[in-house]
């Protein structure tokens, strides 16, 4: 059986909820990603930053982002997967919730992200043609 841990690419690093916008789009050059999870002071998700979300929701807006925090821009619930979970269960949330990026948890800890470069490179063609039209389809 796949699991999130064997898709998932690991290294991924929180984002404190208290960090500003300019420092998390350093972190995110650092590290070459697109998005970063969001902590709360206990080091638990509370959201999903993502480099789209600092353009649209803070620069274009006209605010400053270095004195806009990532807590700030967080939103909804946050979704996420066990570690041991099959990937069948990751294209679930996935499909489900419309997103791109998944935080893997393991031990309330974040061991990864999977993200649609990682399906791309785990999944069969029609597994990734029937995630992109869920996840893309309007409506």
């Amino acid at each position: 059986m796949t699991t999130a841990a064997d898709i998932m690419h690991r290294g991924a690093q929180w984002i404190p909820a208290h960090e500003t916008l300019d420092r998390a789009a350093q972190l995110m050059r650092q590290l070459d990603v697109g998005a970063l999870p969001i902590s709360d002071e206990n080091e638990r998700l509370c959201g999903i930053l993502t480099d789209r979300d600092i353009v649209v929701r803070c620069v274009a807006m006209g605010h400053d982002p270095a004195k806009v925090t990532a807590g700030e821009l967080a939103q909804g619930t946050p979704r996420w997967i066990a570690s041991d979970a099959d990937v069948d269960a990751v294209l679930e949330e996935m499909q489900g919730h419309q997103i791109r990026r998944l935080p893997v948890i393991d031990n309330k800890r974040l061991v990864g992200m999977i993200s649609e470069a990682d399906l791309a490179k785990h999944l069969t063609e029609e597994q990734l043609a029937a995630w992109c039209e869920s996840v893309y389809a309007k409506g």
